[in-house]
């Protein structure tokens, strides 16, 4: 069974993202979709509600594909989270050139530490290169529509937590 690992916050969800797990779903048997505890980027969202965000939106491209896909959350290194779901490959989704400058870095201290995981970069569809979650909840922030960036539940679900803050 191949499996891959998708990691990321998720701070939310975007199109983007889930453009990336629907491709990936195509290319191993099981999904595993890491969701980092990253305290230094300090999320809107808390741990729960990315992962029901993630659940939400995405087990249901695994019946549409035939593949497993489960959503995990981590805290420790990537590599080691890699070996704790037992995945081969770690996939990540690229937007631009200025993306890849960071992920060849990672690639090479992931090869460093554990040189059998390979990494596969799946180039983000030119509809969603634009796409960050950083910039879709500034532009919810300040009044923006969101509904070409995010699900309908996560714009609902942005919308809620910002009216809140």
């Amino acid at each position: 069974m191949r499996t891959g690992l998708y990691p990321g916050t998720f701070d939310p969800v975007t199109h983007g993202h889930i453009d990336i797990i629907r491709r990936a779903a195509s290319l191993v048997d099981r999904l595993v979709i890491g969701v980092a505890i990253n305290r230094d980027k300090g999320p809107l969202f808390s741990l729960e509600e990315r992962v029901a965000m993630i659940e939400a939106e995405c087990l249901p491209v695994g019946d549409k594909t035939g593949t497993e896909i489960v959503v995990h959350p981590f805290e420790n290194l990537l590599i080691d989270c890699a070996r704790d779901v037992g995945a081969g490959v770690i996939i990540r989704g690229l937007r631009a050139v200025a993306d890849f400058e960071y992920e060849y870095q990672m690639v090479g201290m992931n090869r460093a530490m554990d040189s059998s995981i390979e990494t596969v970069f799946l180039m983000a569809e030119a509809r969603h290169q634009a796409i960050a979650s950083k910039l879709v909840k500034e532009i919810a922030r300040l009044g923006g529509d969101i509904t070409k960036f995010v699900p309908a539940s996560v714009k609902e679900a942005l919308i809620a937590k910002l009216a809140r803050k």
